[in-house]
């Protein structure tokens, strides 16, 4: 409840959420973000890294009902891990549905890659980062 007690707080469609919170009982989840069986993706990894939630996501702040903002096909993926620079922001913006890319940054996204020793473009792109 910690996004919803403040966001879009008082609209009936999210009731059923309020009401699991307060007794306690599990509601059934509706995958929005589907990737295929067969592809590995780790949260975590990503997000101690430096990447944010709405690279992925989207600005779910702005969504009264989630939806899928971007389309999580192999491409989309590739295109990230190629151009890692981009995605990098600090790690104390991770969670910032706000935050934008500073005009150099790719610039520091290559410091950031350095610090955080994110792998080679090489390394990020082969088959079996993604497929297991």
């Amino acid at each position: 409840m910690s996004c919803h007690s403040v966001l879009f707080n008082n609209v009936g469609y999210l009731e059923p959420i309020r009401e699991s919170y307060r007794t306690d009982t599990s509601i059934q989840w509706v995958k929005v973000h589907r990737l295929a069986d067969y592809v590995y993706f780790n949260h975590s990894i990503h997000v101690s890294k430096g990447v944010g939630c709405s690279t992925c996501h989207g600005s779910v702040d702005q969504m009264p009902l989630m939806f899928q903002a971007n389309s999580l096909l192999m491409e989309w993926c590739l295109n990230c891990h190629r151009n890692t620079e981009m995605a990098l922001r600090p790690l104390d913006k991770v969670y910032d549905m706000s935050w934008k890319p500073a005009a150099n940054q790719a610039e520091i996204g290559k410091e950031l890659q350095k610090e955080r020793n994110i792998r080679s473009t090489i390394e990020l792109t082969s088959c079996s980062t993604c497929h297991r």
